[in-house]
């Protein structure tokens, strides 16, 4: 594949190693000196993007209205998201976002929805705490946010989210449900971010030939 990256900070450039090692070619590789919007995507199979939330809306919209699928893995700019959608299927595109890309973490989306269903109803108190590295631009994380959605559409309650940035840490979530008797708590600890990025281009490689709005859900088929 002829692979355009969206942003060249470290998952940009972790995205491109994997993808050369794996046989594919990135043709062009964008920053704030050259911005996608500058860029001919006329032979380019797929775009990636983990650029900043100011331009990937503008990213993902000019991917799509150039006929180059996109996979989307930055946060924060999702107040736009579904704008993108329809962008998407007006143009007849293909764009799959995601909060989190790694196979693990998706799998530990399916549990918090499952367990959210379990607890309905019952006398618990939900909370999520999220840890990322100091160098984390959103808070609370888009993967926090993610799960909080999917918490708060089952239990119809509000859920507090708790954001601590520490040193190098990489990703922690945790999910806890309280009561007077007893705490209920998953955790999903990311130990590189290679996870991360690997799943970004295997989305990559599976959106070639597909119309539509995607999810990792789609991909995973969990």
């Amino acid at each position: 594949m002829n692979i355009a990256i969206f942003g060249n900070g470290k998952m940009g450039k972790l995205i491109s190693k994997l993808a050369i090692d794996k046989g594919h070619s990135i043709l062009i590789t964008t920053n704030s000196k050259q911005p996608a919007k500058d860029c001919d995507l006329s032979s380019i199979d797929v775009a990636i993007d983990f650029s900043l939330p100011d331009v990937a809306f503008d990213n993902i919209s000019y991917a799509i209205e150039n006929n180059t699928p996109i996979i989307s893995g930055t946060t924060d700019w999702l107040e736009r998201l579904e704008e993108a959608k329809e962008i998407c299927l007006t143009k007849n595109g293909a764009f799959l976002y995601s909060s989190n890309f790694s196979l693990g973490m998706n799998i530990f989306f399916e549990l918090n929805r499952t367990l959210a269903k379990l607890i309905k109803g019952k006398n618990y108190t939900a909370t999520i705490e999220e840890t990322h590295h100091l160098n984390k631009l959103d808070s609370p994380s888009g993967t926090a946010v993610s799960l909080y959605n999917d918490m708060k559409d089952t239990l119809s309650k509000e859920i507090q989210i708790t954001s601590k940035r520490i040193s190098d840490e990489i990703g922690t979530h945790k999910i806890n449900y309280s009561s007077k008797i007893d705490n209920i708590q998953m955790i999903h600890k990311a130990k590189t971010r290679e996870g991360f990025a690997l799943g970004a281009l295997i989305a990559a490689e599976w959106i070639i030939d597909k119309k539509g709005v995607f999810s990792m859900k789609d991909l995973v088929k969990i």
